[in-house]
């Protein structure tokens, strides 16, 4: 029977609602996180293409010869972009590649009987030369001529260009079958799906040889635990971990920042031609933040958090602390640590470690300074390593010439005026390090342990240069600043005479320091005061932080030498309510209270403040200060 017009729309009518069907186009409501990655999103933030890559795909209809032969794709793409010369296609092009790149990575972790079940062939391209691709498309994205459409910093692709060059550089650099997925930084032709492109490499960091190196590492492969922050410096190129040979002075190997960069040499015409040509750039980010591009100017991408972080993984770097303070003779040389290369024009930052502590424990305070991008311009931190059991005065003594000797060595002409404006932080037992370069003594500190001046003992030329190196101590020249940390100045009521005698029964010195020692007691005979302070022991640092002993209480008293600025950051624990009585669990603040520096800043903290956010800002402020002073002297008077 025929059926009238109303008959069948009542029909499909019935038939709709019975299938519950919907409208094939329209809009739902959604959540303001799905919208935004609804408008954000691309292949790095949701493992999808962008919608404007879609748009692109679907325009040419290559949406389903991509999924079957990804290069022809690739070509394809790349041939309407030569053709119409629209910038929009290099973004699609540095997007799908990289896809192709994951889907083909997550292919190789198939096991061999999955890919038999799914019917898989063996890749025929390595995932790496995608992943090269999409770094050139996406360079050429954002640098190729014309630029009278180039993207601007409003445009959503611009900062994912940047990233899609940045990750797919560190991957198409990484062999993903090596041990320890190594970067290889190796020149040659690379067969691309779109054309051949010719890499060389050079080594743009004037201090560095490729040999001084036992491997790079892809920065981004790595995560950082135990640090607040993980600094990173936005821009351009694959941030690495540069992982030198072991330094045999430390045991273990200092890692430090680099960033690769890719430099694209042709258009779009002559990758496809095979003409092309690419710069693969390593920079010691150390010393190097930006790089040209024509006449732009582009910030590398810089890790500074990463190789401390990696480093920090040597078991040997935690032990340090305790073998250098019970074992010194079996300790590792007193040094000054420089992080990779001297950076001339750059102030240095000392920082010395207290007692039964080791370098380690200022990373905290170094990663978070390192993101202050004025103090990375005008400082160079280094750390010093001591053997922290040594008596004081010795150590004291071991560091001023640890100091003068690096400053010699470093600029043996004394031309670079940033040094001659060194600034020292000491916490704890390193305070004290701190203050025996700030301050000119006199005979005082000699007089304070023996009745008899140096000059009635008839000690030999050797022997008195050796006392006066200890106990006349004049300020290092180049020292223009110091602050103290939970500085014991007068002593540690933790170091009285118990913990004194336990100490005695583990720490072992070196013989040195104990010939020493007995030539000291033996010629200052019956007028030293030392030896009833010691109680027949051989002097250790627990004696020197004694708040019995006079060189200590002497020394405190002696104001820092003129020219030489101080500050001071003292720990009271919170549970005190009167912060004059108080004291951090170590030190009293009537110890570590002094009148002759600058400011003074009280942390509500235990002794080992050091890695506090207060204590660093203090630092950091103090830091910012001493710049502008440093500024002001090198303004020439009018």
């Amino acid at each position: 029977m025929k059926q009238t017009l109303s008959q069948r729309i009542l029909v499909a009518l019935i038939a709709c609602a019975l299938t519950s069907c919907s409208a094939p186009m329209g809009a739902d409501r959604v959540t303001r996180n799905q919208a935004y990655r609804d408008i954000s999103g691309s292949i790095l933030s949701t493992a999808e293409l962008s919608s404007e890559t879609r748009f692109q795909l679907h325009r040419y209809g290559l949406d389903q010869l991509l999924d079957t032969d990804p290069d022809a794709a690739l070509r394809k793409l790349q041939a309407k972009a030569i053709a119409t010369g629209d910038r929009a296609l290099l973004f699609a092009l540095a997007e799908t590649s990289y896809s192709v790149a994951e889907r083909q990575v997550a292919r190789d972790r198939l096991l061999p009987d999955a890919r038999l079940k799914t019917r898989i062939e063996p890749p025929e391209r390595d995932p790496q030369d995608y992943y090269l691709s999409a770094a050139v498309y996406a360079y050429l994205f954002l640098f190729a001529k014309p630029d009278n459409d180039m993207p601007t910093e409003f445009d959503r692709r611009f900062r994912t260009a940047c990233d899609l060059y940045n990750f797919s550089l560190g991957w198409a650099l990484t062999e993903p079958h090596s041990a320890g997925s190594a970067v290889h930084l190796d020149p040659g032709v690379r067969h691309l799906p779109g054309g051949d492109l010719d890499l060389a490499f050079t080594m743009q960091a004037p201090a560095w040889q490729a040999d001084m190196f036992d491997t790079f590492l892809m920065a981004d492969q790595y995560r950082v635990y135990g640090l607040s922050a993980r600094n990173r410096q936005s821009g351009m190129g694959a941030p690495l971990i540069a992982v030198p040979h072991p330094d045999p002075s430390l045991l273990l190997s200092r890692a430090v920042p680099a960033t690769a960069f890719l430099r694209i040499n042709g258009t779009l015409a002559e990758l496809a031609a095979g003409t092309a040509s690419g710069g693969l750039e390593l920079y010691s980010t150390a010393r190097t933040n930006s790089v040209m591009v024509g006449e732009v100017k582009v910030p590398l991408e810089v890790d500074s958090s990463i190789s401390m972080a990696y480093t920090l993984n040597q078991a040997s770097v935690w032990s340090t602390g305790r073998v250098q303070f019970l074992s010194a003779h079996k300790a590792l040389k007193n040094q000054l640590i420089l992080p990779g290369t001297y950076q001339p024009g750059l102030i240095p930052v000392v920082l010395v470690h207290g007692t039964f502590s080791s370098p380690v424990w200022w990373m905290e305070m170094l990663n978070t300074l390192a993101a202050d991008p004025v103090l990375r311009q005008h400082y160079q931190f280094w750390t010093y390593l001591y053997s922290s059991s040594n008596p004081i005065v010795v150590s004291g003594a071991d560091f001023r010439d640890e100091l003068t000797e690096t400053i010699q060595r470093l600029d043996p002409t004394g031309t670079d005026e940033a040094l001659k404006h060194m600034v020292i932080i000491g916490h704890s037992q390193g305070g004290l390090l701190t203050k025996l370069t700030a301050t000119d003594t006199g005979d005082k500190l000699w007089r304070s342990i023996c009745d008899r001046p140096l000059d009635d003992l008839h000690l030999s030329a050797e022997e008195d240069a050796d006392i006066r190196r200890l106990f006349e101590i004049k300020p290092l020249p180049f020292v223009k600043r110091v602050v103290f940390i939970s500085t014991p100045h007068r002593g540690s009521f933790q170091s009285g005479t118990f913990a004194r005698r336990i100490g005695h029964w583990f720490i072992s010195l070196p013989s040195k320091v104990v010939d020493k020692t007995n030539a000291l007691l033996s010629r200052a005979g019956g007028e030293s005061k030392i030896p009833e302070f010691l109680e027949g022991n051989m002097p250790t640092s627990l004696d020197g932080m004694s708040p019995n002993n006079p060189i200590m209480l002497t020394l405190a008293e002696i104001p820092l030498a003129p020219g030489i600025l101080g500050n001071s950051i003292v720990a009271v624990d919170g549970s005190f309510p009167d912060t004059a009585s108080g004291d951090d669990g170590v030190v009293t603040y009537a110890s570590a209270h002094v009148e002759y520096v600058e400011s003074e800043l009280i942390v509500r903290r235990g002794h080992s403040c050091q890695d506090k956010p207060e204590t660093i800002e203090e630092v950091r402020r103090i830091l910012h200060q001493h710049l502008a002073n440093f500024s002001k002297a090198d303004t020439p008077a009018k």
